[in-house]
């Protein structure tokens, strides 16, 4: 895990509590300085998820297994996307902290 800033120090971004969160260190560098990406359903530019400020259930949910992520709002299908959330290296990671409770997040 590193820490991220939410708003990129590139873009005006300040290293204050509010604009930090942890991500992991391949995530992080899918997001890059970027805020927004499209929504590959509606081809729409979409913000990206700020965990420091929204909830996962709202634009998130697992699939049955709970290993993959599905996005469920414009927000959440960018983020699916930008940050290749369903990588098989995250997907297998993830069948694991499923089955030790720490997956999915609760909010």
């Amino acid at each position: 895990m590193e820490i991220d800033h939410s708003l990129p120090e590139s873009l005006g971004g300040r290293t204050e509590e509010p604009n930090l969160w942890l991500a992991g260190s391949l995530c992080n560098d899918h997001k890059g300085d970027r805020v927004a990406a499209i929504d590959p359903i509606t081809g729409e530019v979409s913000r990206l998820f700020n965990p420091s400020t929204q909830t996962w259930t709202e634009h998130f949910l697992g699939s049955a297994e709970r290993d993959l992520v599905v996005g469920r709002t414009s927000t959440g299908r960018a983020t699916v996307v930008t940050l290749n959330l369903n990588r098989p290296s995250l997907v297998r990671s993830r069948r694991a902290w499923v089955k030790v409770g720490w997956h999915p997040p609760e909010d």
